[in-house]
């Protein structure tokens, strides 16, 4: 089992103003089909390069727990909505997330995923314009070896020129 992870997270960045929530009130961005995978997250109106856009919410669990619900769908078994958090915790935005879950995956993101004392906050890597499809690069992390076999179980449709094929994070040392 893979989980969502916070590639190059800093932890405690100073100045972090609340995230915001996920209201109708305040609706930035919005749930609909995606080119890419199923359903996206996109850009309703202009997003600030640095803005901080949602938290990733949902139950936080154990990882043995984790275990015990994989698979979310049994038909689609590498498809979760887990983040991981630190060793001992996971998010599961299947109970209780809200529409940060459905933010795809892509090799050449316009966001990231921020840590902050447990917490994960999708933030704009650049400007992002109205009607674009907000996306991070998931760096799924497994610990064994990647095979053809396996990157071929994450595939990646983001379509990007740097696209690796794979929702996969480099292991160390190897190349792009």
């Amino acid at each position: 089992m893979a989980e969502k992870t916070a590639a190059g997270r800093r932890a405690g960045a100073p100045g972090r103003a609340a995230a915001p929530n996920d209201s109708a009130g305040s609706r930035r961005i919005q749930v609909r089909r995606s080119g890419v995978h199923g359903k996206g997250v996109f850009a309703v109106q202009p997003i600030a390069e640095g803005e901080t856009i949602i938290e990733y919410v949902g139950e936080v669990i154990s990882w043995k727990e984790a275990q015990r619900r994989h698979p979310h769908d049994p038909k689609d078994p590498n498809h979760t909505f887990y983040f991981h958090v630190d060793d001992k915790h996971v998010i599961d935005a299947k109970h209780g997330g809200n529409s940060s879950r459905w933010i795809n995956h892509s090799c050449d993101p316009n966001c990231e995923a921020d840590e902050d004392g447990g917490r994960v906050f999708i933030k704009a890597l650049r400007n992002i314009e109205a009607g674009e499809e907000l996306n991070y690069d998931y760096g799924l992390i497994i610990d064994e070896r990647y095979t053809p076999k396996l990157k071929a179980e994450y595939p990646c449709w983001c379509g990007a020129k740097n696209c690796r094929g794979t929702l996969l994070a480099p292991k160390r040392g190897q190349r792009k």
